[in-house]
């Protein structure tokens, strides 16, 4: 039985951080760094069991939405009539052994070899297509594979040259990564690409290692009566992730917010501009799952540490870590 999300005992800058980015996918994903055992990979899969469904082209193998069946390589807007249904938000993890045709697609061997056809085998960028790709200990994945996804992630698409193949797909989806960094950096590249970045540490709360000790003998006891038991609680989240990405069209985003983050940005040396634009859409989207009607102060301070930390380049001169400098600039801007 999957841990329910709201039975995760600690780690509130974790659990705030995936909240939002699934009110606003645009964001740019989740990367969550911190010690072992910490619940990451559980929080990330927790997630999965709270998004609601999603409307798209019933029995398409790459989860087009109505909008976008034209471009679908299986034209399921002509052979399929374009009959929509609601299905899963798609969570694919991307295991680090994957090879690249299983991540990008291939020739179908079945049917080039029983039926003589040329034919496309989508991968697990297309089945996560609007959805979720979670990659646990994202630091160790092969760095062709990195390549790959830094591609994807900047275009939306995914482009298919090989086997007398071309293959054109969109592949839009939200990157969850986890990893410890004693085991080894991530490459700059593949950092800048995550909207937030989140430190996660040990407890060290006698009370909350007990109760954790609690929860998760509980789930493999009994998992169903653990997972009845916070049903409720779940359910709770998932109404308020349903009005927040229904609201988040409508909240406001004032002068003296967009004022706040670029003064902000600029205090802490920010590299480029998607700083800013990450603090705008996570601000905003806090609001929304707040149910506030505007972006304001309060939502920027408690999503910036997040949006910022990892675009901080090092000082020599200042070894405080990024966190730090961030909390220090946000009381001498805001008090």
């Amino acid at each position: 039985m999957p841990f329910p999300f709201s039975a995760i005992v600690g780690q509130d800058e974790m659990k705030r951080a995936l909240l939002i980015s699934a009110v606003d996918p645009r964001i740019g994903g989740v990367m969550v760094f911190g010690d072992r055992g910490t619940g990451k990979s559980t929080a990330a899969r927790a997630l999965s069991a709270l998004l609601p469904p999603m409307q798209a082209i019933a029995g398409c193998r790459y989860n087009c939405a109505p909008e976008e069946a034209h471009r679908c390589p299986d034209k399921c807007a002509e052979t399929k009539g374009a009959k929509t249904a609601k299905v899963p938000v798609p969570f694919v993890d991307l295991p680090l052994g994957a090879t690249e045709d299983r991540v990008l697609g291939a020739l179908d061997l079945e049917r080039a070899l029983g039926r003589g056809e040329k034919a496309f085998e989508p991968g697990l960028l297309a089945k996560a297509h609007r959805g979720y790709l979670y990659i646990d200990e994202i630091n160790l994945l092969e760095d062709h594979l990195v390549d790959l996804l830094l591609d994807v992630a900047a275009s939306g698409e995914n482009l298919v040259e090989r086997e007398g193949l071309s293959v054109r797909h969109p592949a839009r989806f939200v990157l969850i990564g986890s990893g410890n960094p004693e085991e080894g950096e991530l490459r700059p590249q593949l950092l800048d690409r995550f909207g937030l970045s989140v430190e996660v540490k040990t407890p060290q709360d006698i009370e909350q290692r007990i109760e954790i000790m609690r929860r998760c003998d509980a789930l493999e006891r009994n998992g169903a009566a653990f997972a009845a038991d916070w049903a409720d609680a779940d359910a709770k989240i998932v109404k308020r992730l349903a009005k927040g990405k229904k609201a988040l069209p409508n909240v406001a985003m004032p002068e003296s917010t967009l004022t706040d983050a670029a003064t902000l940005c600029m205090a802490v040396g920010a590299d480029g501009l998607r700083g800013e634009l990450t603090l705008m859409r996570a601000a905003r989207a806090y609001a929304a799952l707040e149910g506030a009607k505007s972006a304001e102060r309060k939502h920027l301070r408690a999503v910036a540490p997040m949006a910022l930390r990892h675009r901080l380049r090092r000082d020599v001169l200042d070894e405080t870590g990024s966190t730090v400098r961030i909390d220090r600039a946000l009381t001498e801007l805001f008090g």
